[in-house]
């Protein structure tokens, strides 16, 4: 099965794909005249400004609930990953496609605030409501709506939850092996996945406002935690800080890594720590209460910043400058960190290892904890946007009302995906992630030579902007923009 996930995946995260993330960016950022560095400051005032009402979430709300989709297993895991198939240089270019990824972060989700509905008293919105309705191809948005389902419902929680309980077993032992359904698995990862299961449970069954109100504690806690004890790391070893840096320049662009390996997987582990361009961010961008679509898409892309530029970051130096790291195949850039070269590359415990030089048992600890918020939020981020194209569906067929079904296929990919190898989860979880990618960031483009409705929202809260305006206001019509029917209420 494993070889048979790594072909499909050679062909979706082909260069093609690489290119298309890359240029994608990179025309966004060109149309938007940079937008993610002219706004950053009202990116900041934007994302504490905002209000909460029945239907939908705080502009906050929403950026927690984004940024816990974000910040998940690629900000731990992945970027060793990235680091140990691709060498330092790939933390460059995870860099670059996050400064890039902004942009059409930022376009991704004003379209979902544009083309957003309210169901059942809720708002709801993402790629197959702004697809059907800008696009005007609902065929397409059945395929990104099932694909979506597939990959956030069945592909990915595994990925998030086999991360938990791999960092589960490094800081606390792997315990007895218990023989579950033909597999043999350690009681430390069935008790893992017992508790998570049971979590999300909990959690899901709340609906929306219960995901929120979760997301904004949680997030802001975890990501201020494990950013605080990356500086303290860094403070320590502040002497070696500019060598690292220029060890991931140089690698970044070296004739072996830099044109090969270092931009595959910078890029690869950069889409999927920060999402720009996958289509997962407009979910919870349509979920929010704001008086103009751009000030949402500020907000998303403002969360690419803090996803990459300071928890992925965080994890980079922590491991580079602890010098607990091993590039496959590549002798000259193995570390003092060589005896680790047994443990799996796909996994956290390269950086409970780079923490554990510093704060002993309590670095694999301290991991594990911070995973397991990083990965838990990202769970339940996922199960939204799985529910939003249920739901998006159901709008066809009135019969199909099983939300019920849902949630427990989520719970049963959580499980099973705890309890399973760490390269089939991260296969499969890269392929959810390039198909979602695919769909997306082709349906965008298309959209700029169909009106471009979000470069035409974004103009126009620039102008508004610039006239100083107290409460800002978006009339579709007058923009020449059809089918935002709820903007016209």
């Amino acid at each position: 099965m494993h070889e048979v996930v790594t072909l499909i995946n050679s062909y979706i995260w082909s260069n093609a794909l690489i290119y298309l993330c890359l240029g994608a960016g990179f025309l966004f950022s060109i149309l938007t005249r940079f937008i993610q560095v002219r706004h950053l400051g009202e990116m900041v005032r934007i994302t504490f400004s905002g209000r909460e009402s029945n239907r939908g979430i705080s502009s906050f709300q929403a950026l927690a609930v984004s940024i816990s989709g974000r910040v998940g297993v690629g900000n731990i895991a992945g970027v060793a990953t990235a680091i140990g198939f691709g060498g330092p240089g790939a933390v460059f270019w995870m860099w670059f496609v996050a400064f890039l990824g902004a942009s059409t972060a930022c376009i991704e989700s004003t379209l979902g605030q544009i083309y957003k509905e309210e169901i059942d008293g809720q708002f709801r919105g993402g790629p197959a409501f702004y697809i059907e309705k800008a696009i005007g191809q609902k065929w397409y948005s059945w395929i990104f709506a099932l694909s979506t389902i597939l990959a956030v419902g069945i592909l990915l929680p595994g990925v998030q939850s086999n991360n938990i309980g791999n960092a589960a077993e490094v800081a606390f032992g792997e315990g007895s092996l218990v023989t579950l359904i033909g597999i043999s698995v350690s009681s430390t990862k069935l008790l893992t996945a017992i508790f998570i299961s049971m979590g999300l449970i909990f959690i899901i069954f709340g609906g929306v406002k219960r995901i929120a109100r979760f997301t904004q504690i949680a997030v802001p806690f975890m990501a201020m935690g494990y950013i605080l004890i990356a500086i303290f790391i860094i403070g320590i070893n502040i002497s070696d800080l500019p060598n690292i840096i220029s060890m991931i320049i140089k690698d970044a662009f070296s004739p072996m890594a830099g044109l090969g390996a270092a931009i595959g997987w910078g890029v690869k582990r950069g889409v999927y720590s920060n999402e720009a361009g996958q289509g997962t961010g407009p979910h919870a961008a349509a979920a929010a209460e704001v008086d103009h679509p751009a000030q949402q898409g500020l907000v998303q892309a403002f969360s690419v910043y803090i996803d990459t530029f300071l928890i992925c970051s965080a994890t980079a130096f922590i491991i580079l400058i602890s010098q607990q790291y091993y590039v496959d195949g590549v002798d000259k850039l193995i570390s003092k960190g060589a005896l680790s070269t047994e443990v799996n590359i796909n996994s956290p415990a390269f950086t409970q290892l780079a923490l554990e030089t510093v704060m002993g048992n309590l670095g694999k600890i301290f991991i594990a904890i911070s995973l397991f918020f990083f990965a838990f939020t990202t769970i339940i981020a996922y199960y939204y946007i799985a529910e939003t194209n249920f739901i998006w569906i159901k709008r066809t067929f009135k019969s199909l009302d099983q939300l019920i079904i849902l949630k427990i296929i989520v719970t049963a990919s959580v499980f099973f995906g705890t309890i399973r190898s760490a390269d089939l989860a991260w296969a499969l979880g890269d392929i959810g992630v390039g198909i979602m990618a695919w769909l997306n960031i082709i349906g965008i483009l298309v959209l700029i030579f169909m009106g471009q409705p979000a470069l035409k929202a974004l103009d126009d809260y620039e102008c508004q902007k610039k006239k100083g305006v107290s409460i800002y206001s978006f009339d579709p019509d007058s923009l020449g923009i059809k089918n935002a029917d709820f903007w016209k209420k």
